[in-house]
């Protein structure tokens, strides 16, 4: 009976000794990181919350803000600028986001192979990754220049008429999603390359056993095993193509005759530029509800079609 209850001491003190080893390392451990979570918290959320109060009033930065309550939100749903900056801004996410998806994959799964250089190869294709946006949009500015960019200089090559590209109203936002195509494209083929070096070969050699020929195999296996990284990267994609500014505000500014104003380029101009910092402030929470809800609807289908992505 003594042995018992010696054994039962010791069991509970060893318990008491674990948990406050544990609660030791968890308090050192929010010690070395709580500093900079209320760094990062203070720099977030209090800005997060005072431009929710500023969505609500009329302010020009200077005088004392009037309080309109939700005047500015019923007004933006009448207002032309915002309605085309909206178009635009949905006609980039409809031809950006499918295009780098497809396109990263297709590279990556021509990265996945071994041959000479592929070192220098992946390295190269995810280099405008982590350039800046900036230099990218006024290194774009020279190549699609109609004077003297190189980009008409090869089509009067080859025989062809040259391009107002930027210029033009047509053509000035398919070639920022050229150019924001070059820019990510290194970011997709990086995330399915890691996803096509995770499917187990055995898969693949099992199908390449049973007769399937290389289309099969990347229709029937590769592509299925590819679905959760699919989802992830549409939506990171989706909230890219969203909050594009950088390459709008270095090529276009917004032009020609606004056909390139996406809705974060809208919001700088009429808060920095128009100084009316109330109005911009409900902008730009309209853009991140709807931005919450849309990122929020891609990761109910991908869980409830098990998908796996999140």
């Amino acid at each position: 009976m003594a042995t018992s209850e010696t054994i039962v001491r010791t069991a509970v003190r060893g318990h008491r000794k674990a948990t406050g080893k544990r609660g030791r390392n968890a308090l050192t451990g929010w010690a070395f990181i709580g500093p900079a979570c209320l760094v990062i918290a203070g720099l977030s959320l209090f800005p997060a919350v005072w431009a929710f109060f500023i969505s609500r009033t009329k302010w020009n930065g200077i005088t004392d803000p009037v309080d309109v309550g939700w005047g500015n939100y019923e007004r933006m749903l009448q207002d032309p600028n915002v309605i085309s900056s909206v178009q635009h801004t949905l006609l980039f996410t409809a031809l950006f986001v499918p295009a780098s998806i497809i396109i990263g994959m297709v590279v990556a799964v021509a990265l996945n192979r071994k041959i000479r250089l592929i070192g220098f190869y992946r390295t190269a294709i995810f280099v405008p990754f982590v350039a800046s946006a900036a230099a990218t949009g006024i290194l774009a500015s020279f190549v699609f220049n109609p004077q003297f960019g190189a980009a008409n200089e090869v089509l009067r090559r080859v025989g062809l008429p040259a391009q107002q590209y930027l210029e033009s109203p047509a053509q000035a936002m398919p070639v920022i999603v050229v150019i924001a195509l070059w820019g990510q494209i290194g970011f997709t083929a990086v995330v399915y390359l890691a996803a096509l070096q995770d499917i187990p070969k055995t898969l693949v050699e099992a199908a390449v056993v049973d007769g399937a020929t290389p289309l099969r195999v990347f229709r029937h296996v590769t592509l299925p095993q590819l679905g959760p990284v699919t989802v992830f990267t549409a939506v990171w994609q989706t909230i890219t193509a969203l909050q594009l500014f950088d390459l709008v505000y270095t090529t276009t500014r917004g032009g020609p005759l606004s056909a390139t104003q996406t809705i974060v380029y809208y919001i700088y101009k009429t808060a920095f530029q128009g100084q009316r910092y109330g109005y911009g402030s409900a902008v730009a929470y309209t853009l991140f509800v709807i931005t919450l809800l849309i990122t929020g609807g891609m990761v109910l289908y991908s869980r409830r079609s098990k998908v796996g992505a999140f």
